[in-house]
């Protein structure tokens, strides 16, 4: 089981994908495929069965690269609401993770 420290850094690392997926996409014929994106796929398996706020929570932080005050702001959330959602999220994905 994965503990939360190294699902937070597999979830930077999949922000960090889709902040650059256009050169990940473009990178793929002349150098192959990065390992992040096998990793990519297992989350997005996961996030597939979270409850509807986790998902929103998966898709805008590490998806579309909102901060949570920003996405707090457009929900209309505090920030501490985002907080303990995205330790939520966490939580989801550390039981489901095999």
């Amino acid at each position: 089981m994965k503990n939360l420290n190294e699902i937070r850094t597999d979830l930077k690392e999949i922000q960090y994908y889709y902040t650059r997926k256009e050169l990940f996409d473009k990178s793929l014929d002349t150098v192959g495929t990065n390992s992040v994106i096998e990793k990519v796929r297992k989350y997005n398996e996961i996030i597939k069965s979270a409850p509807p706020r986790l998902y929103d929570v998966y898709v805008s932080l590490y998806v579309n690269g909102l901060t949570q005050e920003s996405m707090a702001h457009d929900r209309g959330y505090s920030s501490k609401v985002i907080y303990l959602l995205n330790k939520k999220l966490l939580e989801f994905l550390q039981k489901n993770l095999k």
